[in-house]
């Protein structure tokens, strides 16, 4: 016979499996799928090249370097082998199992906050309804509608923090085992991507501090916290070694790096969530709920500390901004999330159904807005069966169904900002054939990546300009780097044999 509280347990089980079941979802049908678009397709052709090294035989650095200090793309790869299921179906399984296990890690943690069923399931309704949230000006997002090493580590920070409250919690039962489970969350989390565990580690040390029984204990706790990570990346801008011209170039290309030169509103995505979790701790009694808002909070104010003073383009190396410590503002957004749909659900829809349906509604129907918005051209959800109706898409599987392994392509430098109708769609991803290094995505990897600099800027001097040059222009700066293929826009000027072409884009080979 099963006890009241083990009862009452199972069902409260039961009702969130359910609960986030639904949810999933419901967030593929707002949020979307697109699995080749941003660093999606860069993820996808790490894994491509693992399953078949044939592939990219040329500038094999931009697709292989990221793999260095990742276990995400063998994982998925040996995924793919052992089901002998094709990348394509792998990849949205495990976009549906990051959502599921996302939400579900958030169940977890505002559990462990509130016993209210109605705000537990307004605090997963409303990460459901916003997890394409941009963080701030910091080219991130809650989680991105495609499957990254990011996808698995944002959950297994979350369950660290829910198993990190219990290890600290005095009454609670197996504490050492939730300490256990707790740093095997930030450990696999760090095998997948190792900045955003440790960024995770971080809000794990500062709500640890936050439950500390002694009000002084903690008050010094968290100015040693402060200190520390000021210290810490003081002396990592002090050890870092000089940077190159060619790589000051490349890394004052991140914008999203210098939060002094963000736009207004990008600022102010830092301060409003801080805002928000001091009015969150205030308005509730439960010390949990209030140290979940602490945390939060303290570790946003190192962050932006940390930024306020180090990353700055002027300085003469840029080792601590190239960590962007901002990215911890995911964690701050989450918990504030959490928090703030919790106390929607338990303070203002209530048991009243109409006021779910209009929230659900209406919070839903926005991001739906805002990813339609943002990949106009694409499918919705870009299901592994269905032909593609991007116009750059299907020019990109006519590369990779007509041209040789070997072929090595170029496209404008900026095809993936810039190209009309592209949505950010990867062509190596989907045509699964070499390309010259691109100015968005590949300067990203450069960036992060010193030593693929000098590659990155002859690919950019070689592509830039490339739709609006003469073909003799094109031919002396594309023969000397091999290049046998270029994708253009349409309206673009060659009397080159384009053999395939749509009203968009047009793929010609060269003479």
């Amino acid at each position: 016979m099963l006890s009241d509280a083990e009862s009452v347990g199972r069902q409260t089980i039961w009702r969130g499996t359910v609960v986030i079941s639904l949810l999933t979802a419901f967030a593929v049908a707002v949020h979307g799928y697109y699995p080749f678009v941003e660093d999606g397709g860069l993820y996808v052709a790490g894994i491509r090249k693992l399953l078949d090294p044939a592939l990219y035989p040329a500038w094999t650095e931009f697709v292989t370097e990221h793999l260095r200090f990742s276990l995400f793309a063998p994982a998925v790869a040996g995924i793919v082998r052992i089901t002998h299921l094709s990348l394509e179906y792998v990849l949205l399984a495990l976009y549906l199992a990051s959502i599921w296990t996302t939400l579900f890690a958030g169940w977890m943690l505002i559990s462990r906050a509130t016993v209210d069923l109605r705000a537990r399931i307004g605090a997963v309704l409303l990460l459901a309804c916003w997890l394409t949230l941009p963080i701030a000006g910091t080219s991130l997002m809650l989680m991105d509608p495609y499957v990254t090493a990011r996808s698995f580590s944002t959950p297994l920070v979350l369950m660290a923090l829910a198993w990190a409250l219990d290890a600290v919690s005095p009454g609670v039962a197996h504490r050492a085992r939730s300490a256990t489970l707790c740093a095997l969350a930030i450990g696999v989390a760090a095998t997948l991507h190792p900045l955003m565990a440790g960024y995770g580690l971080a809000a794990v040390t500062v709500l640890c501090c936050l439950r500390m029984e002694s009000r002084r204990a903690r008050r010094w706790g968290q100015i040693a916290l402060m200190v520390f990570a000021l210290a810490a990346a003081a002396l990592l801008q002090w050890n870092a070694p000089a940077e190159s011209p060619a790589y000051l170039r490349v890394a004052l290309t991140r914008y999203y790096w210098f939060p002094f030169v963000w736009k207004w509103y990008e600022q102010l995505g830092l301060l409003a969530p801080l805002l928000i979790l001091a009015w969150l701790r205030r308005i509730h009694a439960s010390p949990t709920w209030k140290d979940l808002a602490g945390t939060g909070m303290q570790l946003g104010l190192i962050a932006l500390a940390v930024a306020v003073f180090f990353s700055h383009e002027q300085y003469a190396t840029h080792l601590v901004a190239r960590l962007q410590p901002l990215r911890c503002f995911q964690i701050v957004y989450e918990l504030m999330i959490l928090l703030l749909g919790a106390w929607l659900g338990e303070r203002v829809l209530k048991a009243h159904f109409w006021r779910w349906g209009v929230a659900i509604a209406a919070l839903g129907g926005a991001m739906f807005f805002a990813q339609r918005s943002t990949f106009p051209n694409s499918a919705h959800v870009e299901w592994p069966w269905a032909q593609p109706g991007n116009p750059w898409e299907q020019a990109f599987v006519w590369a990779r169904d007509h041209t040789p392994k070997d072929a090595l392509f170029a496209l404008d430098a900026l095809y993936i900002t810039r190209g009309r109708h592209e949505d950010a769609q990867c062509f190596r991803a989907i045509a699964q054939r070499s390309a010259l290094p691109d100015y968005s995505k590949d300067g990203g990897e450069a960036s992060i990546t010193p030593s693929l600099t000098d590659a990155w800027v002859q690919g950019q001097t070689a592509q830039t300009g490339l739709e609006d040059e003469a073909d003799s222009e094109r031919i002396a700066k594309l023969h000397p780097l091999g290049v046998g293929w270029v994708v253009l826009e349409t309206p673009s000027k060659t009397v080159w044999n384009c053999p395939y072409a749509n009203l968009t884009v047009k793929v010609c080979r060269l003479p």
